[in-house]
């Protein structure tokens, strides 16, 4: 049931695609001004200095331009770029490889990099430090600790989950940049350009609805940008406009908040059941999905919309679901984390509704 259109993670599609429209220098990124401010610093005063810049760790979730970012600091230093994630390095000599291979002031990028093995971590300490990894050969009483020198690097680490790095780990990143969902207006600059690049005839209107639906991510934005456009070429006049857009997003089930099926399939769950609250497992089954699926590609934008509300036990849906669903809310609904009539006065930060 799950649609990948609004998911954030990356699909074969989108690696073919974003190779096409990604910035490719700073000057060109949109969005996230204070990460790229404060990047800039970073990297030129590194190449005033004339040796690599601290290490550079990006966190946020998916979509938001990580991998890009990591590309844009290689090609402002003028540097190499190797790219590998955490997943696949499985084994301290994997990593060792890689970094005896590396050149001086080279860009080493580890998407996932909390996914990488304990091993291989306890070697990446003594190479962001000391430049050196100590590898070892053979086994048992006999084994012998061999030290290769590695050039002067820039590792650039991306996670979707830093609670999940270690300490040591965390505390060996000179800069620290956590990336944040963009605004539509944002996102709307971002279609343009995309459809600019891949020769979309485009009209404002068009890209403002794509841009709302988007749910604050430019990964979801280009791919929804592809599909409007394939609407547009095969029952349109070729052009992207709001008409277009808005016919085409309900072909693909993509209502007006970003929500696709399973989204609203999470909602109906909840409301089917009083509005909560409810287990993860209990909702998982409700709409024939996975508790990691739900929990991991669903939740976070219903949370983050407001629309659902997590308790001690359980999930539950908020009067902003009710209403997008068109359902009047019982008395008691959930508001802006607060039940109605408690004894919190705070107002619903959360709805959606102007």
């Amino acid at each position: 049931m799950t649609d990948p259109l609004v998911s954030a993670w990356a699909s074969d599609e989108d690696a073919a695609a974003d190779q096409t429209v990604r910035p490719k220098r700073m000057s060109e990124l949109i969005g996230q001004h204070r990460v790229r401010e404060q990047l800039h610093l970073l990297l030129q005063s590194a190449l005033r200095r004339g040796s690599p810049p601290d290490h550079i760790l990006l966190s946020g979730p998916p979509g938001l331009g990580k991998t890009t970012m990591a590309m844009i600091v290689a090609a402002e230093l003028g540097a190499g770029l190797r790219m590998t994630s955490g997943p696949a390095i499985e084994r301290a000599g994997d990593l060792a490889a890689v970094l005896t291979s590396l050149q001086h002031g080279d860009v080493l990028f580890i998407d996932e990099i909390h996914r990488m093995a304990r091993p291989a971590e306890e070697l990446l300490y003594s190479a962001m430090e000391d430049f050196r990894v100590d590898v070892v050969v053979g086994k048992g009483p006999g084994a012998t600790a061999i030290p290769l020198d590695v050039e002067p690097f820039t590792l650039v680490g991306a996670t979707t989950r830093s609670g999940l790095l270690t300490g040591p780990m965390r505390d060996r990143f000179g800069f620290v940049g956590q990336l944040e969902f963009y605004e539509p207006e944002e996102l709307e600059q971002i279609i343009t350009r995309s459809a600019r690049i891949l020769d979309v005839p485009i009209l404002e209107d068009g890209a403002v609805e794509i841009g709302r639906r988007s749910r604050g991510t430019p990964r979801i934005a280009n791919r929804l940008l592809r599909r409007v456009r394939d609407y547009a070429e095969v029952r349109g006049n070729g052009v992207v406009d709001l008409k277009a857009a808005r016919a085409a997003l309900r072909v693909y089930d993509v209502d007006e908040l970003g929500l696709d099926r399973l989204d609203r399939a999470v909602l109906a769950a909840l409301l089917r059941h009083g509005g909560g609250p409810v287990g993860l497992s209990t909702l998982a089954v409700a709409v024939g999905e996975q508790p990691d699926t739900v929990e991991e590609v669903c939740e976070p934008f219903l949370l983050r919309s407001g629309l659902i509300a997590r308790t001690p036990r359980g999930r539950v849906a908020t009067a902003s679901a009710w209403r997008h669903l068109g359902i009047p809310a019982p008395a008691g609904t959930v508001v802006g984390g607060n039940p109605q009539g408690g004894l919190s006065q705070t107002p619903d930060l959360f709805s959606l509704e102007p």
